[in-house]
């Protein structure tokens, strides 16, 4: 099972026979390359910001790749966008051919009127990864103890989601067997030291793993 960081919220999880793509954000950040020829199965988008919708539609219509967000998002950006969609609701489950997606419930704007925003636990290649969104640190996030999470993907940017003392205290709650995180530095605002917050995580007894856009790793 791999996992590669893209930059921003955006990972590519391969489990060897589908590609899983999120928060597209590639353009946006001098990615366009990439853009233009990354080849997912399925995108996931958490919310309707553009730094999260960011290249899916595009991505979509190239390669057939279905979107997979809720219902709103689906029927308010995608659909209206002439792409295919698969589109549950939060505390949902969608059945996947690579294994399974349930819908996580995140504290942020949605950038859609009337949508919500959201996180995914992902069940893949014998692997749970969640991803969690731009999120509040809230206290639903207890209820991950019970996932048996492989992977936390979480924000630690600050300003408009947790930043890395909340995102330590989710740590805490959600017990992942790894933290990667996500969602910083890509504007000045949500600049941090992504190493310090891994650093954190190790001292209270958490492993964390920094990787930089275009790294990845096997989980």
């Amino acid at each position: 099972m791999e996992l590669q960081f893209l930059g921003h919220a955006c990972f590519l999880l391969d489990d060897g026979r589908y590609k899983v793509l999120t928060d597209p954000f590639l353009s946006g950040t001098g990615q366009t390359e990439l853009a233009n020829t990354i080849r997912p199965d399925f995108i996931f988008v958490t919310h309707g910001h553009g730094d999260h919708v960011g290249d899916a539609v595009e991505i979509a219509k190239r390669t057939g790749a279905a979107v997979c967000c809720t219902v709103d998002l689906a029927e308010a950006v995608f659909a209206p966008a002439g792409v295919r969609t698969l589109a549950g609701n939060l505390g949902g489950t969608m059945t996947m051919p690579f294994g399974s997606a349930k819908i996580f419930q995140a504290i942020h704007g949605s950038g859609v009127a009337g949508c919500l925003s959201s996180g995914f636990i992902f069940e893949m290649g014998g692997r749970r990864i969640y991803h969690a969104g731009d999120t509040a640190l809230m206290a639903d996030m207890a209820l991950l103890a019970d996932e048996a999470l492989d992977a936390a993907l979480l924000p630690i940017g600050d300003f408009f989601t947790m930043g890395p003392a909340d995102a330590l205290r989710a740590v805490k709650m959600i017990r992942p067997k790894l933290t990667i995180p996500m969602h910083f530095s890509t504007f000045p605002p949500i600049a941090q030291n992504p190493e310090a917050f891994a650093a954190s995580c190790e001292a209270a007894g958490f492993r964390a793993r920094v990787l930089q856009p275009g790294a990845s790793m096997t989980l």
